[in-house]
């Protein structure tokens, strides 16, 4: 293990800018040129509330469900997203991480930046993907600290107001990495390989925790806060963590809210999940909106493979076809999506083989 710590290099950071939920204390008439978006279209959201994600139940997907496993299968093909109950994490975790997280955004500006996010860092307090000095910025704040595996830890970053806060994420992350496990379990099923094949892959895996924090923003329908793309790692698990909607999906060209079941997870295909499929399963382009008078909080799990895994197809789902994505190593695909700005699926297109 010693070894592993002393192999992980440094792949690049985030630019530090303003912080959002500073900035909107100080109940600003106008909004800074920086985060107003030219072109942004509020009309082309779906008003029919019918439409959502579908719902997917994991106790149903233990016990073998084929029903259940079929509908997990067409969610992943033709949604990216669905809603994930029955995962058996307890309300009293989920209550607890939740309070941790509004409890550290309470804190005053001087105590969060003890957290900021280290030059050439990924983790800590402050704002993701901002490469130059031009680009637009998101109308949020986050804090991400890498969770697993857990000489991964940088412990500097990890709050120690609220006093809980160290023990409540480590229970959260474990529970997570269980229904995580789950969930990759029934997806190798349904492509029709060994399960194990993909559990080795995500086996001592990469698992980021990213707590979001969304202010009111007076010209909320002219700024974003959070860039329209799809997750560059391999499945995310979304807790939502107020009663405040933010998050769509882009489904039929428009845009798609999701409204949350509670308890629930908001479960996505990601990127790796896309390639490794060979483009049996998708990742879903998806963004924040904000809210003009209340806050909005999510906390995103994202999970990636071990970095021994090389991120390409699996071979098993290319023997008698071509496969649509290069092969590359898991270091050179995380300084590429570390050095790329959100954009959609711009991602993607860096790993597309030309056909």
């Amino acid at each position: 293990m010693g070894s592993e710590i002393a192999d992980r290099k440094e792949f690049g950071g985030s630019i530090p800018v303003q912080n959002v939920q500073d900035l909107a204390s100080r109940n600003l008439k106008a909004i800074p040129d920086r985060y107003l978006r030219s072109g942004l279209i509020v009309d082309d959201v779906f008003l029919d509330k019918s439409l959502q994600i579908p719902i997917i139940d994991m106790s149903m997907l233990v016990d073998n469900h084929v029903a259940e496993l079929m509908k997990l299968d067409h969610a992943c093909k033709e949604w990216g997203f669905f809603q994930l109950i029955g995962h058996e994490v307890s309300e009293e975790v989920l209550g607890k991480m939740k309070s941790d997280m509004m409890e550290f955004f309470r804190l005053p500006l001087t105590e969060k930046q003890a957290y900021a996010q280290p030059p050439n860092s990924i983790e800590g307090y402050g704002q993701a993907f901002v490469v130059s000095d031009e680009q637009k910025l998101d109308w949020g704040d986050m804090l991400f600290l890498l969770s697993q595996p857990n000489f991964f830890r940088n412990m500097k970053l990890w709050p120690t107001s609220p006093t809980s806060f160290s023990e409540t994420l480590d229970k959260y992350s474990l529970e997570l990495q269980k229904v995580t496990s789950c969930l990759l379990g029934s997806m190798a099923k349904n492509l029709g390989i060994d399960p194990k094949r993909l559990l080795n892959m995500f086996e001592n895996g990469t698992q980021g925790i990213r707590m979001n924090y969304y202010p009111p923003c007076v010209q909320a329908d002219k700024v974003m806060g959070l860039t329209p793309h799809s997750d560059a790692t391999g499945l995310t698990l979304l807790l939502q963590v107020n009663e405040v909607l933010g998050l769509q999906i882009r489904k039929y060209g428009k845009w798609l809210s999701i409204n949350p079941v509670p308890g629930a997870f908001i479960v996505n295909v990601g990127d790796i999940i896309e390639i490794m499929s060979n483009g049996e399963y998708r990742s879903i382009e998806h963004r924040a909106v904000v809210h003009v008078e209340k806050e909005r909080m999510s906390i995103a799990a994202f999970h990636s493979p071990n970095m021994k895994a090389e991120i390409g197809p699996i071979s098993d789902l290319v023997k008698d076809k071509n496969p649509i994505y290069k092969t590359i190593s898991h270091d050179d695909y995380v300084r590429l999506v570390v050095g790329s700005k959100l954009d959609g699926k711009s991602l993607l297109g860096h790993m597309k083989l030309e056909q």
